[in-house]
């Protein structure tokens, strides 16, 4: 059984949520000249906000995050070739010139997307609209695959189970990879339907 650690539902593969997300309602100011977007879940959170957001051209991480910034009435300025923040980060610089962004994040983030930013003569002002905790789980499968879409969701599994033999790993990408002691398949494709690919093949 492939078993995929959030709610998102795909044919042959059951859900088993080990995190869950708590939206921020807080105060922001819209005088910028870009938003950044890294994830669906920032886009979520900020249009719970407020709907200026909708006004201002977005720039994303991969077309599942642009789809959803379309999807809620936004505006894409551009998507990003890469899945990985730091690249993201060169992609901006070199398309576009020194300006205002709203980063609208979680309130972890991994990678250096701001300072990398910063350090070429963009203001970024970063608000955190969301959080990711981890959610209790009632059954543990005894064997299975596990998809693995982000660190967060290697930290809330093993936190309530030990890795087990009988137990196989799919990581979205390189940087949830290395969240992961043991041995684990990285997808070529930061997409959770590749991910799905893979653990089918195994």
């Amino acid at each position: 059984m492939i078993y995929l650690l959030n709610n998102q539902k795909y044919d042959g593969v059951e859900n088993l949520p080990v995190i869950e997300i708590e939206y921020k309602n807080i105060e922001i100011d819209f005088d910028v000249d870009y938003l950044l977007f890294t994830s669906k879940n920032g886009v979520s959170g900020v249009d719970k906000i407020s709907e200026k957001w909708k006004n201002i051209p977005a720039i994303c991480i991969g077309n599942p995050t642009a789809n959803k910034v379309i999807e809620l009435g936004g505006k894409v300025e551009y998507i990003a070739n890469s899945s990985y923040g730091d690249d993201l980060a060169k992609e901006i610089i070199q398309n576009f010139q020194p300006s205002k962004i709203l980063f609208l994040k979680a309130k972890k983030v991994l990678s250096k997307i701001v300072d990398i930013l910063k350090s070429h003569n963009f203001e970024v002002i970063e608000k955190v609209v969301y959080e990711t905790k981890c959610k209790k789980i009632d059954f543990i499968p005894k064997e299975g695959i596990f998809i693995f879409t982000s660190p967060s969701t290697i930290k809330c599994f093993l936190a309530q189970t030990n890795w087990k033999p009988s137990y196989k790993a799919v990581a979205i990408g390189k940087r949830t990879a290395s969240a992961f002691e043991d041995e684990i398949i990285i997808s070529p494709i930061q997409t959770i339907e590749n991910c799905i690919k893979i653990a089918n093949s195994l």
